[in-house]
């Protein structure tokens, strides 16, 4: 008889565990990788030759998985790493975090998407999104100005929760986020962000906003936090896609620093590929002094398949009081 009850038990613990089994959606990987030769030289720098990982799209690789938990209702993780191709190192920096992309769980539903862990924020999807370079760091306009100067922020949050509507259905998007302090290094508060997205057939508006009262960057003395918004839009036309972005990021600290910023694109279908081609304009006024940072990038590419294609491009800088910058690159990216 124990030996019947104990039979039933195991059988009924398999049963269980192969259920929960089917539930739950096998971890996938997947990422890309994106490696360039290119001719550099900094606004005010000297020219040097390298081999870049990362100047399209920064190169990443992730885990993903969801577990189906019934009416309508899912879990989710993910873990996203960046990775220099070119060292076969991760991260985008000595001293980036391992998962320092992307890395939560949480629940998917009906209501809409609530995640736990470190997300990207609402303000650097509306600055990708709006712009026809999406994140390049080394060719986008947008990307440089906001996240490479003036911005004291990264392009995700650790230690926050992110909402999005289950927009599905529906013409509005919405991207809540918020982030705890946690005691960083001239911490003066959380951080909060918000972005909307408005689909009208070939037209799409956005907006964003953010206030950042704690960051991993180097905060200036007296800092206090730093407001920016910025409004966006896309035009879909049958030759060509048009972007457009303007937006403000002021600093309120010993001395105040306000940057005005104006971003105009296009994408134009050729061949297999695509011309892009952007100008950035960014105006920044500190105790009393002015600087502008104008600049202009042109691309082309090319697509081998769905998941390869290859580009080459080039990026003009102007950035007062130094001498003229450039990029040129030509590159690979594989998607898997």
């Amino acid at each position: 008889m124990i030996r019947s009850t104990r039979g039933a038990a195991l059988a009924l613990f398999a049963l269980t565990a192969a259920t929960a089994a089917e539930a739950q959606t096998a971890p996938s990987i997947y990422g890309l990788l994106d490696v360039s030769v290119a001719r550099q030289r900094p606004a005010g720098g000297r020219t040097a030759y390298r081999l870049d990982s990362g100047n399209m799209t920064e190169s990443f690789i992730g885990i993903r998985g969801s577990d189906d938990l019934g009416g309508g209702l899912r879990a989710r993780y993910q873990l996203e790493s960046f990775v220099r191709v070119d060292q076969g190192s991760a991260g985008r920096y000595p001293g980036d975090g391992f998962w320092s992309r992307d890395s939560f769980v949480g629940l998917q539903g009906a209501f809409g998407t609530t995640l736990l862990g470190r997300n990207t924020t609402p303000f650097f999807m509306a600055t990708t999104s709006f712009n026809p370079f999406g994140e390049s760091p080394g060719f986008s306009p947008s990307v440089r100005q906001y996240y490479g100067r003036a911005l004291l922020d990264d392009r995700s949050w650790s230690n926050s929760l992110s909402y999005t509507n289950n927009a599905t259905d529906k013409d509005l998007k919405v991207n809540l986020a918020y982030n705890a302090a946690e005691g960083s290094p001239g911490s003066t508060g959380s951080n909060v962000g918000a972005s909307a997205f408005y689909i009208m057939g070939p037209v799409v508006l956005s907006g964003a906003v953010q206030r950042v009262r704690n960051s991993p960057l180097p905060l200036p003395p007296g800092f206090d936090r730093q407001d920016a918004w910025q409004i966006g839009a896309t035009w879909e036309l049958q030759v060509v896609r048009l972007y457009a972005q303007g937006g403000q990021v002021r600093t309120e600290a010993d001395t105040d620093v306000r940057t005005r910023l104006l971003q105009v694109g296009a994408s134009v279908p050729l061949g297999r590929g695509s011309v892009l081609a952007a100008f950035g304009h960014a105006k920044t006024r500190a105790a009393g002094a002015r600087s502008t940072d104008r600049s202009a990038s042109v691309a082309y590419d090319y697509n081998l398949s769905k998941s390869t294609d290859l580009y080459a491009a080039y990026l003009n800088e102007r950035l007062t009081g130094l001498s003229t910058g450039h990029g040129l690159a030509a590159g690979m990216r594989i998607r898997f």
